[in-house]
C-alpha cells in the first residue's frame, strides 16, 4: 500500500493545543483575571516579561553559591582497566607508574592509580599500583601475574 501525502498525520500526542486564556469563567483557567493576577504591567496585554538589566546583578547576588559538587569521596586521580594493560604491554612485563607514563596511559599530573577489572588479561604481568579492585586482582593472579600494592598508597588529605 502506497503512502499518500494527504494521509500523513502527526503522531498522537506530538501536537498540543495552546492554553486558551481569557475566554470566560468556564474556560481552562477559570475566571475574571485568567491567571494574570489583578493589576500591574504583567496583567495587561503586551506586558513585559523577564528580568530588567538594571536589577539583574542584585538578583544574581542573592542566589546561594552552592552549585555543582566536589568529589571528596574519590581519592584516585586515575583508574585504569585491564584491557589497556593487555594492549600496551608484553608478556612478563613489570608495570609501575613510570612504565604507564612511558606507554602514554598516565600523564605527569596523575598521582594515585587504581586498576579495575574491565576487559580480559591473557598475559603474565606484574602490576604495581596504589589499589586494585577485587575482580582485577583475581584476573591478574589467574593469568599467572602478581598484583602488588605500591608502598606510597597513603590516602590524600582532603582540603576544605
Amino acid at each position: 500500500m502506497a503512502v499518500k501525502l494527504s494521509q500523513l498525520k502527526p503522531a498522537i500526542g506530538s501536537r498540543k493545543k495552546g492554553k486558551r486564556i481569557g475566554r470566560g469563567n468556564n474556560s481552562s483557567d477559570p475566571g475574571t483575571y485568567s491567571g494574570r493576577g489583578m493589576k500591574g504591567q504583567r496583567s495587561r496585554s503586551g506586558g513585559k516579561k523577564g528580568l530588567k538589566v538594571k536589577g539583574l546583578k542584585s538578583i544574581l547576588k542573592s542566589f546561594p553559591k552552592k552549585k555543582g559538587f566536589k568529589r571528596h569521596f574519590c581519592n584516585f586521580d586515575k583508574v585504569i582497566n585491564l584491557s589497556y594493560l593487555e594492549k600496551k604491554f608484553k608478556e612478563g612485563d613489570i608495570i609501575d607508574i613510570k612504565k604507564l607514563r612511558e606507554a602514554g596511559i598516565l600523564k605527569k599530573k596523575d598521582g594515585r592509580i587504581k586498576i579495575l577489572g574491565r576487559g580480559e588479561l591473557n598475559k603474565k604481568l606484574t602490576v604495581q599500583a596504589h589499589a586494585f579492585s577485587d575482580l582485577a586482582k583475581k584476573i591478574i593472579e589467574k593469568a599467572g601475574g602478581k598484583a602488588i600494592i605500591s608502598p606510597s598508597s597513603k590516602k590524600k588529605k582532603i582540603k576544605k
